[in-house]
């Protein structure tokens, strides 16, 4: 793909962003480590005094930095560019772990390092040039098409299954569980940060987007997923050191080849199959 200037700030930003992110998961767990020891309740059963304990807020300062550099990016580059990015604070996250919290990392962890590494680079190379976005409601029709609501339907649902059948019973001996519910947030809010941070561009561009409803209804996503992302995320937290939330921009796929199609895919088996090793 031509690289253009829009994507290469997207693509610094995302690089930022994950910098950040993985540096504030090290911070956050020893905020909960010492905060469980203080108080004797983790928070992965339910424990709320990691919210007295400044280390964790000191994280929880440095994940909102990368979160920042990460809404920015998704104004200026594609969906499908900017969120498998994030998968590089396995890598910081791993790297810390492996020398601040002694968290050894094993061959199997390099090598699910290295290929979310190799991922990356494809994903980088091959991804599609960003459709010009002249609106928020232009998003709003391509979040409206069918296949991507039956995809948020089905994520719901999932959801729903997670967190009031599974977490009760298993979600404190079962990581995935915890995991799931992030992961799964996380893809919704994909869509509705790109929207938000797109009409916000166009907004200090002279277009004002903020009197569309769509523009505040996908604020309301946005929080909504953040929120029940970061509850379950420090439950989470006790378990292992970063979990990749991965989503795909959706209508971005329209005019990829087939060529870049197939390294995309394997760019995207690369990255599961390193986060399996991982976990």
């Amino acid at each position: 793909m031509g690289f253009s200037e829009y994507n290469m700030k997207g693509v610094v930003l995302a690089l930022l962003s994950s910098g950040f992110i993985g540096a504030s998961f090290i911070i956050k767990k020893k905020g909960l480590r010492k905060a469980a020891a203080t108080s004797g309740v983790r928070a992965g059963v339910g424990g709320y005094s990691y919210l007295l304990e400044p280390l964790w807020w000191l994280g929880m300062i440095t994940m909102i930095v990368g979160e920042v550099a990460n809404f920015v990016a998704y104004a200026f580059a594609p969906a499908v560019l900017v969120t498998p990015l994030g998968a590089l604070s396995i890598i910081v996250s791993a790297v810390l772990a492996h020398f601040i919290l002694k968290e050894r990392l094993h061959k199997l962890g390099i090598l699910g390092c290295v290929m979310c590494i190799a991922g990356s680079i494809i994903i980088v190379i091959h991804a599609p040039q960003e459709h010009a976005i002249t609106s928020v409601q232009e998003i709003w029709s391509m979040a409206t098409q069918p296949a991507f609501l039956l995809y948020v339907g089905s994520v719901i649902v999932l959801v729903f299954i997670l967190v009031f059948h599974f977490a009760p019973r298993c979600g404190h001996t079962d990581v995935l569980v915890f995991t799931g519910i992030c992961s799964l947030m996380g893809s919704l809010s994909v869509m509705s940060v790109k929207a938000l941070g797109t009409s916000l561009k166009l907004t200090f561009e002279g277009k004002n987007q903020l009197i569309y409803s769509e523009t505040w209804f996908f604020l309301l996503v946005v929080a909504t997923c953040v929120i029940t992302q970061m509850n379950y995320l420090n439950k989470v937290t006790h378990y292992m050191v970063k979990i990749m939330i991965s989503g795909l921009g959706w209508p971005e796929w329209r005019n990829h080849n087939d060529r870049n199609m197939w390294l995309y895919c394997c760019a995207l088996r690369d990255h599961l199959i390193a986060l399996n090793q991982r976990l």
